[in-house]
C-alpha cells in the first residue's frame, strides 16, 4: 500500500439560482447560494474528511493534524469572478464538514478561564479569494480576445450547425418552458440551467416539464460547453480554463514533495469549466467519453501525491474523480498510463502546457495585459504605481517650497548677540538695546542670580531631508 504524502482537491460549487452566461463572451450574472447548495458542499467536505483524514482509510495522510486545522498545513482558494459568491459560500460549507467544530478549539485566559470557539468550536479556515481582476488562473476565458475568437470558431464549425439542425425538435419543443429565452445551441447552457433550477425548485414547473426534456437539455449543454472549453491540442486555447490552473495543480504538488514544506492539503474552490479542459489535456476522455461535460454539483477532483512502496524511492500522482455527491473517488489514469505515474514524469510531460503568470495569460489572449499574477494575489497594476509616484514628486515638490519660504521667515528674524555673531542683520545696531558683555561683570562679586529681561530667543530647528527614490 503506497503512502498519501499529500492531496490538491478541486472542487465544484453546490446548488444555486438561475445564472446566465452570454453565450459570445461568457460574462455572466448574479447567483445566490441555496440550502441545498451548501448542504453538498458540506456533503463533499465530510466525504474528503473520511477520505483524508480518518486512519482506516487508504488515503489517509498520516502526518497532518485532523482534529484542529493547522493552517500551515491546510489551504484554500475560492474563485472570486463569475459564481464567486456562490464559490465562497461553498467553500466555507465545504470547510465545515472538513473541519467541524471540535470544543477543543479554546483557549485558557490568564484568570484560567476556558473560553471555547462559537457554535461548539467552530474552526475558522482562511479562504484566499481569486479575483480575476488580478489573478486569471480560475477565470481566464472573461476579457479573452482569442478565447472569443475560439467560440465563434465553434459556433461557425460545420459540426455544430450540424447538431444544430439535429436539435431542431427539441429546441421547438422547449420554446413553451423557457419563456422568451432564445432556443438555439449557442444559447444551450442557459437553456439547461433555467430548466434545470425550474426542475429542482419549482414544483409546479416540475410537474408540467415534460419528462424527456431535462435530460435533452443536458445532452445539448454538455455538448456546447464541452466543445467551448476544450481543444484538440492540450495546449490550444480552447483548454484556457486548464493552463491556467494547472500551473497551481504542478506548483502544488512541488510544494508537497519537498519535506521543507508544510503543505499537505490544498483545496480550489470553483466553477465547472477547468474540470471540461482538464479531462482533455490529460487524455481522460479517449478511454471515459462520459466525462466530457458538465460536472454535477459538488464534484471533486483530487490529485493524490503518493510514495511509492518499497524499493520504490519515486512519488507518484494518483487522479480520482467523484461527479456530486452520490458514490465514491473513481480512479482514473492519465496520458495513457495503466497505473499510477510517476510524479517527475507527470510534470514533465504538461509543465509546458500550463499558463504561470499574467504576462503569459496576455501573450496568448492578445492582450496588452502584462502584469505578473497567475496563481498570486500579489500583482499591483503598474499604473498604480506611476500615480503614486506623480502624487509623491509633487507631494515633495510643495514640501520643499513649504521649507524653503519657512527658513526665509526664519532669517529676517534672527538677532545678533553682541561678539557672538549667528546671523547678519538687515537693521542698524542702534535699534537693538544695549545689554552689555560678560567683561562688564565685576568676576570677584557674582550676583546670587542673573534676570534677563527684554530679551527673545529664537530657536532654529534645521530639516535633514534624505535623498528619497521614487517607487518603481
Amino acid at each position: 500500500m503506497t503512502d498519501v504524502l499529500g492531496v490538491l482537491v478541486i472542487a465544484r460549487n453546490g446548488d444555486r439560482t438561475e445564472y446566465y452566461q452570454d453565450p459570445k463572451t461568457y460574462e455572466s450574472s448574479y447567483t445566490e447560494s441555496t440550502a441545498l447548495g451548501v448542504a453538498q458542499s458540506h456533503q463533499l467536505g465530510s466525504f474528503l474528511r473520511s477520505t483524508y483524514m480518518s486512519s482506516s482509510s487508504p488515503s489517509y495522510i498520516a502526518n497532518m493534524k485532523t482534529d484542529l486545522v493547522d493552517t500551515h498545513e491546510v489551504h484554500v482558494h475560492a474563485k472570486a469572478g463569475g459564481e464567486g459568491t456562490v464559490i465562497f459560500d461553498s467553500a466555507v460549507a465545504l470547510l465545515q464538514g472538513l473541519f467541524p467544530p471540535n470544543p477543543a478549539n479554546s483557549i485558557v485566559l490568564a484568570n484560567e478561564t476556558t473560553v471555547i470557539a462559537p457554535l461548539g468550536g467552530y474552526q475558522y479556515v482562511p479562504i484566499q479569494t481569486v479575483d480575476p481582476g488580478n489573478d486569471k488562473s480560475l477565470e481566464p476565458w472573461i476579457d479573452c480576445p482569442a478565447f472569443e475568437q475560439h467560440i465563434s470558431n465553434v459556433y461557425s464549425s460545420s459540426e455544430f450547425k450540424a447538431t444544430e439542425r439535429a436539435a431542431g425538435p427539441f429546441f421547438g419543443a422547449v420554446r413553451d418552458y423557457v419563456f422568451g429565452r432564445p432556443t438555439t445551441l449557442e444559447n444551450a447552457w442557459n437553456i439547461y440551467d433555467y430548466v434545470s433550477i425550474g426542475h429542482s425548485h419549482n414544483k409546479t414547473y416540475a410537474h408540467r416539464l415534460l419528462p424527456t426534456l431535462l435530460e435533452q437539455a443536458r445532452g445539448f449543454a454538455n455538448y456546447h460547453e464541452n466543445a467551448i472549453f476544450s481543444d484538440k491540442h492540450a495546449g490550444g486555447i480552447g483548454n484556457l480554463a486548464g493552463r491556467t490552473i494547472l500551473h497551481t495543480v504542478l506548483r502544488s504538488l512541488q510544494r508537497i514533495a519537498f519535506n521543507g514544506d508544510p503543505l499537505q492539503f490544498l483545496l480550489v474552490e470553483t466553477s465547472y469549466q477547468p474540470f471540461i479542459s482538464l479531462f482533455h489535456m490529460l487524455d481522460m476522455i479517449k478511454e471515459n467519453p462520459e466525462l466530457a461535460g458538465i460536472p454535477n454539483y459538488a464534484s471533486a477532483l483530487a490529485f493524490e501525491l503518493r510514495r511509492g512502496p518499497p524499493p520504490e524511492d519515486r512519488d507518484f500522482v494518483r487522479i480520482k474523480f467523484k461527479n456530486g455527491t452520490n458514490g465514491d473517488f473513481e480512479t482514473y489514469h492519465v496520458l495513457g498510463h495503466k497505473y499510477d505515474i510517476a510524479a517527475t514524469e507527470f510534470i514533465y510531460r504538461i509543465e509546458n502546457y500550463a499558463i504561470s503568470s499574467q504576462k503569459q495569460w496576455a501573450a496568448v489572449c492578445s492582450s496588452s495585459l502584462d502584469e505578473d499574477s497567475i496563481g498570486s494575489q500579489n500583482a499591483i497594476s503598474s499604473t498604480v504605481f506611476a500615480v503614486l509616484a506623480v502624487v509623491f514628486l509633487f507631494g515633495m515638490f510643495i514640501l520643499s517650497k513649504f521649507i524653503k519660504s519657512a527658513r526665509a521667515k526664519a532669517q529676517s528674524a534672527r538677532i545678533r548677540l553682541a561678539d557672538d555673531e549667528v546671523s547678519q542683520l538687515h537693521l542698524p545696531v542702534s535699534q537693538f538695546p544695549n545689554y552689555g558683555t560678560l567683561s562688564d561683570v565685576d568676576y570677584g562679586i557674582m550676583p546670587s542670580r542673573i534676570v534677563l529681561t527684554n530679551c527673545h530667543f529664537l530657536f532654529l530647528v534645521h530639516d535633514r531631508t534624505s535623498s528619497l527614490t521614487p517607487l518603481p
